[in-house]
């Protein structure tokens, strides 16, 4: 059984709206479906594509650390002069 909505469910977008190499709006890591059809689409459907991107932005930002620990380690640390 699906539960009602009382309140509508607010549309993701950040107004960012810069697609990454595969194609996710970097504001609010939807596809390009999901953002042309959010407001045809029913509550359960919007509720599953907000999952959807928070489970997209996490993978995201774990890629970032990862890379930026990475960028870190390979960059020999900056020793002072004696000037």
């Amino acid at each position: 059984m699906e539960q009602l909505e009382i309140f509508d469910i607010p549309n993701p977008c950040r107004g960012i709206c810069q697609t990454n190499s595969r194609g996710l709006c970097m504001g609010c890591f939807r596809n390009r479906d999901e953002r042309f059809a959010w407001q045809t689409l029913q509550p359960a459907q919007q509720q599953n594509i907000l999952r959807l991107t928070k489970q997209r932005r996490m993978r995201f930002i774990r890629l970032q650390r990862k890379k930026l620990a990475e960028q870190q380690q390979q960059t020999p640390p900056q020793t002072e002069l004696p000037f």
